[in-house]
């Protein structure tokens, strides 16, 4: 029977809160589980005692049979300090979506055409301008 330590959701909609809990990984999200090892409540401030709640006895007992931390319950691990901190790497992260990335080629695209639009209005009164000086300098000379 392969364990797992997860949350299984509670709370109302948009009111989530969290149970977690040492259960077979083939049961259901929120459905049967061997023991409750603790809480978690998201909507609470990130720094408050209340929004991460377990009892690391119980905790270190299931890690001990071979439970499998899920991501987040492994976060919480590590910030109690009985895992050690792994390294992430998410080299996906920062590259924008593909949506995003056809909107900075259509920017690029209009910054372009905008840019040769005003060098080609910039060249040409440019090569006029002397042209239309001369005969103000012959009046001026008469």
């Amino acid at each position: 029977m392969a364990m797992k330590i997860r949350l299984a959701r509670g709370g109302s909609k948009k009111r989530p809160f969290y149970r977690v809990v040492a259960a077979d990984s083939r049961m259901p999200r929120d459905g049967r589980y061997v023991e409750k090892l603790g809480t978690y409540n998201p909507l609470l401030p990130k720094d408050s005692e209340e929004r991460v709640k377990l009892d690391m006895e119980r905790v270190n007992y299931w890690l001990g049979e071979g439970a499998q931390p899920s991501d987040r319950v492994a976060r919480f691990l590590e910030a109690a300090g009985v895992l050690a901190k792994t390294e992430r790497n998410n080299p996906e992260k920062a590259v924008p979506g593909k949506k995003a990335q056809e909107r900075i080629e259509e920017k690029a695209q209009k910054a372009a055409d905008a840019e040769e639009a005003a060098k080609a209005a910039a060249e040409a009164p440019a090569e006029e301008a002397p042209a239309e000086e001369a005969p103000a300098e012959e009046a001026a000379a008469e």
